[in-house]
C-alpha cells in the first residue's frame, strides 16, 4: 500500500470507530526489508494494512501496537533488531536494525 492508501484506510477506521496504530519506520541501520517512511496500520484485532517488511519484525510491531492500544495509549518508538536470529535462520533474516514510530488512533 502506498501512503495515500494507508491514510485513506486510517480515515476509514476512524470513521468506523476502530482503534488502530500507525507505524512508520523512522531509522534504519544495516540491511532492512523496507526503507525509512514505510508505513503499516495495526488494528486491535490484529488486522494489518501495509508492511514494514514482514517476519519477526512485524510480529514484534504487532505486539507493541496492541499493547499501546490496550495499555499505554501514547506514541512510542520501537527498536527492532533483525540480527538476533541471523545464525539460526540463515538467509531469511536481513541483519539490520530499524526504529518504528508507533502512534495510536482512537
Amino acid at each position: 500500500m502506498n501512503d495515500g492508501e494507508i491514510f485513506n484506510q486510517l480515515v476509514d477506521l476512524q470513521q468506523n470507530g476502530i482503534a488502530s496504530c500507525l507505524a512508520t519506520i523512522i531509522r534504519t541501520a544495516g540491511s532492512t526489508p523496507r526503507e525509512i517512511g514505510a508505513k503499516m496500520l495495526i488494528c486491535l484485532d490484529g488486522t494489518t494494512y501495509g508492511s514494514i517488511g514482514g517476519g519477526c519484525g512485524e510480529r514484534q510491531l504487532q505486539s507493541a501496537a496492541i499493547r499501546c492500544l490496550l495499555k499505554d495509549k501514547k506514541p512510542e518508538i520501537l527498536d527492532i533488531d533483525l540480527t538476533v536470529d541471523l545464525n539460526v535462520k540463515g538467509g531469511d533474516v536481513c541483519g539490520g536494525n530499524l526504529s518504528v514510530f508507533v502512534e495510536p488512533f482512537f
